[in-house]
Parts: structure tokens; sequence; C-alpha cells
């Protein structure tokens, strides 16, 4: 096992969180942890096809991120494990699963599949099959907003994008040339590693000559920042900084989230790189049971309350799951719609 950084500490005394916010938080982790694990079992039972990445161990990142934003103003670009961002985002989760299905209901009407997510109307802006693509696009939104803004003069135009991505994608060079542009223009964007220690095969310390990502950021003259990627009030609280930075036009920020994928790189990869040892460190760091536990702890929830959110969030699932099966095939009519922007 290689030798663990030394996770950031936070002292979850110096934040503010209502009892709103917290259970909030703690039904968007569930969503995404149950709709992947039903995810893992519909894949199994030949429901879903080609690669499809799971993102169990990593809700705190995604839900302290988007939960800091407004959700269906602001955009989100993800990467090729995309499904947990698109339904934080807001997009349904029984249009993601039919996407997964490859059925015409799912939120790219079933030609895009587990790495293709998309939603205008949520302002997902995408998820991304190869490494650091989807880096450039999200830059591209928060210039956008930039623009309108200060050149077009719309007033609403305070936008923020955050840009999600992986440990591996900090090694290539669209994240060094949209940083500097980032930070040359003052772009609204939050550049969120989710540095889970293995891209895919490859442990992170063994590819990068600085594993310390965060630290890139100055050479770019941007605000860098380290956070425990398994405590959700950690990253909520770098979060609400960076996007009050980015709305007040003072520029973008590099987050690095220290976390762990619970499975392997992908449902078809047997997870023989790991060792033991280090899983079972970050196993026990489950980001939802340590905001469970911290609910309870604070009075902000009961057992009957986090009882009552898993079981209407095991619903959902369930119901996306019907949803999906009963949803029609894309026709073969349409195969070359969508190919090209067009009006519905």
């Amino acid at each position: 096992m290689v030798q663990e950084r030394t996770l950031p500490t936070f002292n979850p005394a110096t934040t503010h969180i209502t009892k709103e916010e917290g259970l909030r938080l703690y039904e968007d982790m569930v969503l995404g942890r149950l709709f992947e694990d039903k995810c893992a079992e519909m894949y199994y039972r030949g429901k879903m096809f080609g690669f499809v990445h799971l993102y169990n161990g990593q809700e705190a990142v995604c839900s302290g991120v988007v939960q800091s934003m407004r959700p269906g103003e602001d955009y989100v670009c993800s990467t090729y494990r995309d499904h947990v961002h698109a339904l934080s985002a807001g997009v349904p989760a029984k249009e993601v699963m039919a996407e997964l299905f490859g059925k015409a209901t799912g939120c790219s009407k079933g030609r895009g599949g587990s790495m293709h997510m998309f939603s205008a109307k949520h302002r997902l802006l995408g998820g991304y099959a190869f490494v650091a693509e989807g880096i450039p696009v999200a830059a591209g939104a928060a210039f956008q907003s930039k623009y309108r803004r200060e050149v077009l003069g719309d007033k609403n135009a305070d936008q923020v994008t955050a840009c999600f991505f992986g440990d591996g994608a900090a090694n290539n060079g669209q994240f060094f040339e949209t940083l500097n542009m980032a930070a040359l223009w003052k772009l609204p964007i939050l550049f969120v590693v989710e540095n889970n220690k293995w891209a895919i095969g490859m442990s992170h310390e063994r590819a990068t000559s600085q594993p310390e990502i965060y630290k890139k950021a100055s050479v770019f003259n941007m605000v860098g920042v380290e956070v425990d990627g398994m405590d959700v009030l950690a990253v909520r609280a770098v979060a609400q900084e960076a996007v009050a930075r980015a709305r007040a036009g003072e520029g973008p920020t590099l987050i690095e989230a220290l976390t762990y994928r619970f499975r392997g790189h992908s449902l078809a990869d047997p997870d023989e790189m790991r060792s033991k040892a280090e899983k079972e460190f970050w196993f026990a760091r489950d980001p939802i049971k340590k905001l469970a536990a911290y609910l309870l702890e604070q009075n902000l929830a009961d057992e009957g309350e986090i009882k009552a959110i898993d079981c209407k969030i095991q619903d959902v699932i369930d119901e996306a799951v019907k949803f999906a099966e009963s949803s029609p095939e894309p026709d073969p009519s349409e195969l070359y719609r969508f190919v090209f922007a067009e009006d519905e």
C-alpha cells in the first residue's frame, strides 16, 4: 500500500448548517449511493451494456460542491463517472436510469449511455469519455457567463461552472492550458479534482512528479485548496468560498478533494490492483455514515428521519428501474437525429 497522504482536518464547528441543509446533503448522497448500487445489479443482469463506471464512495465531493451552487442555474461538467453528478444537478433518477438502459426517455435520448449524460434543462454540460475532455468545455461555459455579464451587460449572468475530473486528468495538457486561460480571464469556474488515488490501474503517486495537485494552482496565480473528500461538510465549506469568489468576479479555484472509489474502475474491473489494507482504510471513512453520525450527534435529525430518507430514496430507485424497463427503444427512423444541433 502506498503511503497515504495526511488528510486535511476540518472542524465542523467552524461552519453553520441547518437541519434542512443537512438532510438535503444526506438525501443527495444516499440517492447517489443507492442509484449506483442498483446500476451494478442491473449491469450484471444484462440490462446495461458497455463500460459503466460507478461513483460509490465519492458522493461527498459531488454533493458538497453542487449543493453549494444553484442547481438548474449554475453549470456542472462531468467525466465518464457521471451518473451521480447528473443526479445532484437535478436530472431525475428515472431519466438517468433510462439513459443507462439506452431508452428514448433517457436524458440523452438513449444516445449517450453511461458515459455521456447530458441535460440542457439542468445545466449539465455532459459526461465525457476521454480524460480531461470536459475541462475546456467547462471553461467555455464559464467564459460565456462572464462575456454576457461584462460585454453584453446582462446583470443576471452570474452563473458559476463546476468542472469535475480525476487525478489522471491533471497530467493532461488540457488541464494546464485551460487553467492558464481561466486564470488570465478570471473565469467563474471551480476546477474540482476528485483524487481517488487511481487512474484506472495507475497509482497517482507513480504518474505525477507533484502528487499534491492543488499546489499546481500556484503557477497560475490561482487559489488552490486541499480538502478531505470523504467529509461532505468540509467539501461544502470549501465550495461555498470558491463559489462566492467566482460569482464576485474574483476568478477560478482549484479544489483537490482526496477521496476513494469503493468499487473497481468500472464494472468490468476485477479490482485486483488495490490492496485490502488500502481499501479498508478508506471504507472506514464512508462519507454517508459520517454525515449521518454528525446529524444524529448534533440533534439535527433522529434515527427515524434518517431511515425515512433511506426508504424514500429506495422507492425512487425502484420507480426509476420500472420507468426504464417500460420505456421505448429509440426509433430506428431517428438514427441520424441529434447528430447536429436542431430544433425539437
